[in-house]
């Protein structure tokens, strides 16, 4: 990252009043001046000082983000706004009313000169019982470490949301930063401080960069013409960025193949963070969020090598997909989001099951993965989206999230959405003799499209109808628009797959996702249930129902800790030593033995013995054979 030195900079009072005022600073036409200092941290609260420039009206709206883009859910964080005041030109404070959670109305507004106040982090109180917001959507606040989601920092006035922004963070000299957001000067002003400017061309640039700030490494690489910068936090030091850096590169130079010569971005941001699951004050809520040119990352630092790699390529996959859409394809919802009233889009089909599908289906077309472990990602949405309502509507779904029933039903979108763009993907293959994908299809309007210019929300089925197949139509008119379950087996078999029974790889916890351990409410000790005979690894060690889990790998069971102790036995492999002393007819027995793949017998897909020559020419097409 390249560091200009402006030793002016110096002279810019953090959190000072202006004592001066341009008369171009109109607040119509001015930038608006942020300023946040890491380095006046007080009772776990950042500070944050907001300067808009002058108004011509006597009454202000301030408002921080109700809802945020990707997230689909209310985070309301105006809750973690503390001690918010405003002041006139004298450095008197004014009148204001808080309105509701995310706003406030200030009143003189032409005497207006700035707003203070200051921000808690989500971070730390998701292990209370406040509905907290999505970690990787949250924000962190520790002496060595600064998830700055500026979301949570930075509101916008609701008449200059389209203004240009500049951001000022003083930071302790020792930290290290990263982030995708336009930084145009950076300067030393003492021994123990350090100030970086960012320019923004509107608040939505604001909240769509993330910065981390902290004792972190960074590593930066290329990927064709992208540049990635890979920024890596793990309190402990278990993992660093230069050992999580060639899983990264292996994985979005596959993607970048993949993707060809669509480019949205020259520089992309990954910001790990791992949270170390022994702090009583860390994030649980594993996953990312996405950002047209970055995203933030939250995932276990206790994990190992292998299953953080796993989870990198797993989420951080599905991430940059997004550069596809709806960075280079979204709606006119998507581009003049409304922060405190959101309209949602109809597409969720596109903006997360698109992206899902492509994470898993690049995976097999460019050789990461074999055809049958592909075949059994395929299924395991298949029979993950049965529990949720296959009748629902998916466009009525998308543009009703925030509500139920629709809200419970979201998770869906990285499940069943997934497999309409597989299904969109086959029928568009089929019906263009292998020539066209949908790959190709979301190019095409991308092409059209673009960053800069938004589809209208009710037209994009229409017009990608009108670009394809009357098949396309029928599709979605049952299945996207309309009610209809999707018939997976008569898709499949246009390119020769059919379900089958057969032996399917399973965990060390689950059976088709019910668990085989459960609790006695009386005793509270917990035992296997019936359901572990259809275990293969444990009925090769002989344990039967009813047995009781009296320790795994020396740890006791307790209700305490039951959970960590089975989520880490969901997440072992084969090849792991370990040791399980059961209890049968209160006498102990102990398994000590080498992991081994288990196995369940259950539905699988794999290829129609019988295949026509026109179903193997689409597979192979479908599957780069």
């Amino acid at each position: 990252m390249k560091k200009l030195i402006f030793l002016f900079v110096i002279s810019i009072s953090i959190l000072g009043c202006k004592s001066l005022k341009d008369v171009n600073d109109l607040g119509t036409s001015s930038k608006i001046e942020t300023k946040i200092d890491l380095t006046r941290v007080i009772d776990d609260k950042v500070p944050v000082e907001i300067n808009p420039g002058r108004f011509t009206e006597n009454t202000i709206t301030y408002r921080i983000p109700k809802v945020i883009q990707g997230s689909y859910a209310v985070g309301d964080f105006g809750r973690f706004i503390d001690t918010f005041k405003a002041y006139d030109y004298k450095g008197n404070e004014l009148e204001f009313e808080k309105v509701d959670t995310n706003t406030w109305k200030i009143f003189n507004g032409k005497q207006l000169d700035r707003i203070t106040y200051y921000v808690n982090d989500t971070f730390d109180l998701e292990n209370t019982d406040r509905a907290i917001p999505f970690s990787p959507g949250g924000t962190n606040i520790s002496p060595d470490n600064y998830v700055l989601n500026l979301h949570g920092f930075i509101g916008y006035f609701d008449s200059l949301k389209n203004n240009q922004y500049t951001l000022q963070v003083t930071y302790p000299t020792e930290f290290k930063y990263a982030t995708a957001l336009n930084e145009i000067q950076n300067s030393i002003t003492n021994i123990n401080k350090a100030v970086s400017v960012f320019s923004a061309n509107r608040y939505f640039d604001i909240t769509d960069n993330p910065i981390m700030y902290g004792n972190i490494e960074v590593e930066t690489f290329n990927v064709g013409d992208i540049s990635i910068v890979l920024s890596v936090y793990s309190p402990n030091k278990v993992h660093s960025a230069k050992s999580i850096k060639e899983t990264v590169f292996k994985m979005m130079e596959a993607q970048k193949k993949y993707l060809g010569e669509l480019d949205s971005t020259s520089r992309y941001d990954i910001f790990l963070y791992l949270s170390d699951l022994e702090s009583k004050t860390t994030p649980r809520g594993f996953g990312a969020l996405e950002h047209h040119k970055s995203t933030v990352v939250v995932l276990e630092e206790q994990s190992t090598a292998e299953e953080l790699a796993e989870s990198m390529i797993d989420v951080v996959s599905h991430e940059f997909f997004h550069i596809v859409t709806p960075l280079s394809l979204h709606s006119e919802d998507v581009h003049y989001f409304d922060y405190a009233n959101p309209t949602l889009s109809k597409h969720l089909w596109l903006y997360e099951g698109v992206v899902e599908y492509f994470s898993h289906h690049f995976q097999v077309y460019e050789g990461l993965i074999n055809e049958q472990d592909f075949y059994n990602r395929i299924m395991e949405k298949v029979e993950i989206a049965r529990y949720f309502d296959d009748d629902m509507s998916f466009i009525t779904m998308s543009e009703n999230v925030l509500e139920e029933p629709y809200a419970t039903n979201y998770y869906n979108v990285y499940e069943k959405g997934a497999l309409i763009g597989m299904c969109l993907d086959i029928l568009i293959r089929e019906n263009s003799k292998g020539n066209r994908s949908l790959l190709s299809v979301m190019k095409e309007l991308s092409t059209k499209y673009g960053q800069n210019k938004p589809f209208k929300d009710d037209l994009i089925i229409s017009e990608l109808v009108e670009m394809t197949y009357p098949e396309i139509d029928t599709f979605f008119t049952n299945h996207i628009i309309g009610e209809t379950p999707i018939n997976y087996e008569e898709i499949l078999e246009k390119v020769g797959l059919e379900y089958a029974e057969q032996p399917v790889k399973t965990d060390y916890l689950f059976i088709d996702s019910q668990p085989i351990v459960s609790m006695n409410p009386f005793s509270q000790k917990f035992y296997f249930t019936e359901a572990v005979l259809e275990n293969s690894f444990w009925k090769a060690q002989g344990v039967l129902p009813k047995d009781v889990i009296k320790s795994i790998d020396g740890v006791k069971l307790s209700i305490s800790n039951v959970n960590n102790v089975l989520k880490g036995v969901f997440e072992w492999k084969p090849g792991r030593e370990i040791k399980v002393v059961l209890l049968r007819n209160e006498k102990e027995i102990l398994i000590a033995t080498i992991t081994t793949q288990a196995y369940t017998n259950g539905l699988s897909i794999g290829p129609i013995k019988n295949a026509t020559a026109d179903q193997i020419k689409i597979r192979n097409a479908w599957l780069k054979d």
